[in-house]
């Protein structure tokens, strides 16, 4: 079974000492994957700011782990997501498996944040210099979920 740790915080993410702390976990995996998303800079941009529904939130972030868990025999899936106010350079998301192989966790943690961008219900205001305004999630996200829900679907099959 594996272990699956879920936060979603107004707090900074420290993503060095959070891969710090899954090197050498689990000294049977060969595999440790990450992704860490931070707020790029764009023009006209001054921050970005998250918002959600917690307990909607955190289990549909569960739901997306439970499934690379089982999908790739992960031994620790995590996923961390800041909310609230973000600047520039600051990281938004962090995510992270270990797996027996390095092909298991790299493919889960490309599928968890793919879902996550759009199936976990985060709301994202965009501050810029010209005023602020919500967006939606963009197709090419869409795109990425849809792949990664193919490919279950048609190894299941």
């Amino acid at each position: 079974m594996a272990t699956i740790s879920i936060t979603v915080s107004h707090d900074p993410i420290d993503s060095g000492a959070r891969l710090d702390a899954l090197a050498g976990a689990d000294p049977d995996c060969g595999g440790l994957a990450s992704f860490v998303g931070q707020v790029r800079e764009e023009p006209g941009l001054v921050a970005l700011e998250l918002e959600h529904y917690p307990a909607v939130t955190e289990k549909a972030l569960q739901t997306i782990a439970e499934t690379a868990a089982r999908k790739w025999d992960l031994h620790r899936a995590v996923i961390h997501h800041r909310v609230g106010r973000m600047e520039i350079g600051e990281v938004i998301v962090f995510v992270a498996a270990t797996a027996p192989h390095r092909r298991a966790a790299l493919d889960a943690v490309g599928y968890m944040i793919d879902l996550l961008k759009t199936e976990a219900p985060f709301w994202k205001q965009v501050h810029s210099n010209k005023g602020s305004h919500w967006v939606e999630a963009r197709d090419t996200d869409r795109d990425a979920a849809d792949y990664w829900t193919d490919q279950i679907a048609s190894e299941d099959a």
